[in-house]
């Protein structure tokens, strides 16, 4: 890859090394170039280095091994986190060899879980710039922001409005934790180098009343601004992402559910953008569940999906597995009609006042239910789970132990193996937990979570629980895009991640019920989903310049590995 200031370049022995122009302590504040301890004898004479570092010079194994000693001295999760992003902001490589080493570990820290405490404490452990900060007084000048950025050719943009911050809401500035945690699971994922990766909060305010009562609070004091006023600020930052970062890759992030949608829609086109929460999500449930459908010998036509919670990542999975039902062959209202949404006011149906938009391709009609058996006047989840005979029950709700032991009976009833994902996170959100799931199915249950669990012994069998993590899709989604330069993500794409990621199971894991890969695994997926989405994409662009036989090489000859290169000075 190109990396400007951080490219790598080769001898005339063809030996790697980078160019720097820098020295002194602005090398070493650099979190890209700093190598700390690890600067050579030579290097600390040729940067002018010496006496501003202690005088060993230590290899980057000891360095690994001296700040993993550093994170396990931290007492809880919180302070790993903060003792991370510390390191992450004075030596990204150092950084990401540590996580490399230790992934299964981390990434519970640097994202899912811990970093819902760290966007709520964001404003009391700040430490050090990273990212942009787009507000009403400066979205018009966005120009003179990357006239003064580090890396002038970003290629991927995670953004958030903070208004939907994984299940807590609305979280204001600290919001900014989550796009920083998801460009560390690109950079670890799919091998793109932090240089690549631009982090942006746009602060129109909160209506966090914590947080406006807060003197530390770093974010604008003021109520979210909303309506037009809303639409017109989002308009005039796409517009300047299209023209100050034109090779960047945009992903809407925690937004909230409406404007998720109408955000996704409306820009999809006009710049390559994606809604994680909608199509990640939608594209790593349907893998699980194309798994499941391996184990259970069962064709996908054949079942009956009942998704509870119809926010960005509910809906994001029914209208993927919709598509799918339509890619095998299933008419769209036949595959609609197999989708029943169930909200917090119940079973969608289609004579709701003001039934949002999103919705609508599922919603039923009321006429419906004249022909079902009901316990009450409305549908509860068991009443829909009996009557609709579901095979299929996914959480996506945020609503703790929302699945009881009858709704398991109900689907033992209607399938020798129901597939049953609780997918809300972080843990204490999950609908239900997995050693529940075995024990009320007698361990027939197909099982995968959305925060990573322990294993789960029943009846003296051992049970990998598998997670369904986004970040098995957007590293491998994100590499496709920027190595083919395609001006819009479509939706056949996540298909594609969809079935590259189930391939990555293997019978072993299938035999015995799991249906996603271990965290540990992200980097192999990410190269596989990418693969697969370039395959796809040269499919139906054959004038794109790369050629299907080399896809896997041009894949793993982009992939940058934390690790030091000499440096000589240009």
């Amino acid at each position: 890859m190109s990396i400007e200031r951080y490219q790598k370049w080769r001898d005339q022995q063809g030996k790697p090394f980078i160019p720097v122009s820098v020295d002194g302590l602005e090398l070493i504040n650099d979190r890209n170039l700093n190598k700390g301890s690890a600067f050579t004898k030579e290097e600390r004479k040729v940067f002018h280095l010496e006496g501003l570092i202690p005088p060993s010079t230590a290899s980057f194994q000891d360095q690994k091994s001296r700040v993993y000693e550093g994170y396990c001295s931290a007492p809880t999760d919180i302070d790993k986190y903060i003792y991370l992003r510390s390191l992450q902001d004075r030596n990204e490589t150092l950084f990401y060899g540590l996580l490399e080493e230790h992934i299964e570990e981390m990434i519970p820290i640097i994202y899912i879980p811990t970093v819902s405490l760290a966007c709520q404490q964001f404003s009391h452990h700040y430490q050090r710039a990273r990212g942009l900060y787009i507000t009403r007084e400066n979205v018009d000048d966005m120009s003179k922001m990357v006239h003064h950025f580090p890396s002038q050719h970003v290629r991927i943009i995670v953004v958030t409005d903070s208004q939907g911050i994984l299940g807590i809401g609305d979280i204001g500035v600290g919001g900014m934790a989550v796009p920083i945690g998801k460009l560390s699971l690109y950079s670890i994922g799919a091998g793109i180098h932090p240089s690549y990766c631009l982090p942006i909060a746009l602060d129109i305010g909160t209506d966090n009343e914590e947080l406006l009562g807060d003197p530390l609070y770093l974010g604008i004091g003021h109520k979210r601004i909303r309506g037009q006023e809303y639409y017109d600020f989002i308009d005039k930052f796409v517009r300047n992402v299209k023209q100050y970062f034109p090779q960047a890759i945009l992903q809407w992030e925690d937004f909230s559910k409406r404007h998720s949608f109408e955000l996704l829609e409306k820009y999809r086109e006009f710049l390559p953008s994606y809604n994680d929460d909608i199509q990640s999500t939608g594209a790593v449930v349907l893998a699980g569940v194309l798994n499941a459908m391996k184990i259970k010998k069962e064709e996908l036509k054949d079942q009956s999906f009942v998704v509870f919670g119809a926010g960005s990542g509910g809906v994001g999975f029914a209208r993927k597995v919709s598509t799918e039902l339509v890619n095998i062959g299933m008419d769209e209202s036949a595959a609609n009609s197999r989708i029943f949404l169930i909200d917090s006011k119940g079973l969608v149906l289609n004579d709701r006042p003001e039934l949002e938009e999103y919705k609508s391709p599922f919603a039923k009609d009321p006429a419906l239910l004249s022909s079902w058996h009901l316990s009450s006047g409305d549908p509860s989840l068991l009443d829909v789970l009996e009557n609709v005979k579901a095979t299929v029950l996914v959480g996506i709700s945020g609503e703790s132990e929302a699945f009881k032991k009858e709704h398991i009976e109900a689907l033992l009833k209607n399938t020798d193996r129901p597939v049953v994902f609780p997918l809300s996170n972080p843990a204490d959100e999950s609908e239900v937990t997995p050693d529940r799931l075995y024990r009320w199915s007698d361990g027939k249950a197909i099982v995968a979570v959305g925060s990573q669990y322990p294993d789960v012994t029943f009846k003296g069998k051992q049970y990998r629980i598998g997670q369904a993590s986004n970040a098995f899709i957007f590293p491998g989604i994100g590499m496709a895009a920027m190595l083919s330069k395609v001006q819009i993500l479509t939706d056949e794409m996540f298909t594609a991640a969809s079935h590259a990621l189930a391939d990555c199971v293997g019978k072993p894991d299938l035999d015995a019920g799991i249906v996603y890969p271990r965290v540990k695994d992200i980097q192999n997926v990410a190269v596989r989903t990418a693969i697969g989405v370039l395959k796809l994409i040269t499919e139906k662009n054959p004038h794109i310049g790369l050629k299907r036989e080399d896809l896997h090489e041009v894949v793993r000859s982009n992939i940058w590995k934390p690790m030091y290169h000499p440096y000589k000075r240009v």
